[in-house]
């Protein structure tokens, strides 16, 4: 290796110090703190609310309960010092592969990221698309919201697109705007797209099946709804990004960008592009390919049904190590030297994994405390005998709180819908409108519940601490909220349909 080479491998502590991808001690604190009441409150939920459940039946190879087959049941209460114990409990627990899954995710992507950050091959990427595009940046934005949107609303691809935050981030930053517009280009229009789901096999066509509606029907409606979601997300972003160019002091990040603001300046990486070293380039490609296999892997998995979508993510989370270890070695790390920077990368992601098994902790202790079921079967009652307005309203609500409990979509399907969509005969609801309240319930949520472990990801890869995400985003919600509810009326006033 050559001396300016050898310069940017650093001690492993030295790279916690520099590297993007490291969660403030402030940061983590209170997120730890929000949590730490959560998990509380769910432990006081299974003393208040009593132990009561479904039967369930198997259904392609998932558990779904058998409406009218609820009974209360007789047992001890939940210990308390088990509510404490939950978030080491949740790693062998039902759950078990998923916290595996997020754990080797952060890891692996740490570690990849600081060896492109360290480097200089995530500048070469930068400096390539600023060149390309700093003159029409604001249609560079427009673009990458809708492609993110897209391919969650259509495909159902959410989390395997979470890792291109630590890319889109920056890159926002070099297009002299700040963190937040990158979270909002990235994990909010994530986040829109899913909700406003149109084929989203994950959501709509479980709904649908568990419902007896032909699949994807009624996609006319959604797609409206798709298109005013993405024009009200385009406006908000769009709106406060041209803000923050104005003055980038009124960014409520503006501090916590410095220490990496400089560093990914449009100024800085153009002059660094300048004079580019042909191994920068190289591994620059190199890992643009990992990734677009990446991208085209997502797809496939979302439209095909012989490829299992629960491998995507960590499909992606390897391609990302693959294409960072590979980019190191392109530029001349050794073994070793890459070792110790990937070692770095993915110690600054440990406190990370910590929040995620406390964000996991909730809805494992509401589950072994058999308090879910209970919910579940109050707020079928309090649908029942409502007119289809309300109907509408308490499925969305319910949806909306459970999500809180539980994140993944089709397991929620399974648990609501072959509840919910008789019930919707019953109140003269649509089950087409039943589902789309579901879909609206499910999605839009994600990015407000602090139990959402992707949520927590993708703000543990910037300087964003979840109150400052929440007090940037709180306009958008009531905005979101009011146009779903505009859509949720029309949809039972039309009697959207076929039934």
């Amino acid at each position: 290796m050559t001396e300016q080479t050898m310069d940017k491998v650093q001690s492993p502590g030295q790279a916690q110090d520099e590297s993007m991808l490291k969660i403030g001690v402030k940061p983590f604190l209170t997120a730890f703190f929000i949590l730490f009441l959560l998990i509380t409150f769910s432990g006081f939920l299974t003393r208040w609310i009593p132990a009561g459940a479904y039967q369930r039946v198997e259904t392609e190879g998932r558990m779904a309960v058998v409406a009218g087959s609820f009974e209360y049941l007789e047992e001890a209460a939940y210990p308390v010092w088990r509510w404490f114990t939950a978030p080491v409990e949740v790693i062998w627990g039902d759950n078990w592969l998923m916290v595996l899954v997020l754990s080797l995710f952060m890891i692996f992507l740490g570690g990849s990221f600081t060896v492109l950050e360290k480097g200089g091959v995530l500048q070469e990427l930068l400096a390539g698309t600023v060149a390309r595009f700093k003159d029409n940046k604001y249609r560079l934005l427009g673009v990458i919201i809708f492609v993110m949107m897209f391919l969650a609303a259509f495909v159902g691809v959410y989390e395997a697109l979470v890792p291109l935050i630590v890319i889109i981030v920056p890159l926002s930053l070099a297009l002299g705007w700040d963190s937040l517009t990158g979270l909002g280009m990235s994990m909010l229009a994530l986040t829109f797209g899913f909700s406003a789901a149109v084929t989203n096999p994950f959501t709509i066509a479980v709904a649908q099946e568990l419902s007896d509606l032909p699949l994807f029907s009624g996609a006319w409606f959604r797609i409206i709804f798709f298109i005013a979601t993405y024009i009200l997300c385009y406006t908000f972003v769009s709106r406060y990004a041209r803000k923050i160019e104005k003055d980038p002091a009124l960014s409520p990040v503006y501090e916590a960008d410095c220490r990496i603001r400089e560093r990914f300046s449009a100024e800085k990486i153009l002059a660094d592009h300048t004079r580019s070293d042909p191994k920068k380039v190289k591994a620059a490609l190199w890992f643009g390919v990992c990734l677009g296999i990446a991208i085209v892997f997502m797809v496939l998995a979302g439209l095909i049904p012989a490829l299992p979508s629960d491998a995507a993510f960590p499909t992606v989370a390897l391609l990302f190590l693959i294409g960072g270890a590979g980019a190191g070695r392109i530029i001349g790390y050794t073994w070793n030297e890459l070792l110790k920077v990937l070692s770095s990368g993915a110690m600054n992601m440990l406190p990370g994994i910590a929040l995620i098994l406390m964000a996991m902790s909730v809805p494992h202790i509401m589950t072994r405390g058999n308090v879910m079921d209970t919910i579940l079967f109050y707020a079928s009652n309090a649908i029942e005998g409502t007119n289809p307005f309300q109907a509408a309203f308490y499925i969305y609500l319910l949806t909306l709180a459970l999500n809180f409990f539980i994140s993944s979509a089709s397991a929620k399907a399974f648990l609501v819908m072959p509840i919910i969509a008789p019930l919707a005969d019953l109140v003269g609801l649509t089950r087409q409108t039943a589902v789309f309240a579901f879909d609206l319930g499910d999605g839009f949520s994600n990015m407000i519940f602090p139990t959402n472990a992707l949520l927590l990801i993708g703000l543990s890869f910037t300087v964003v601490s979840y109150p400052r995400w929440m007090k940037w985003t709180w306009k958008m919600q009531v905005g979101i909220a009011t146009l779903s509810m505009i859509f949720l009326m029309i949809a039972v006033a039309i009697r959207f349909g076929p039934f």
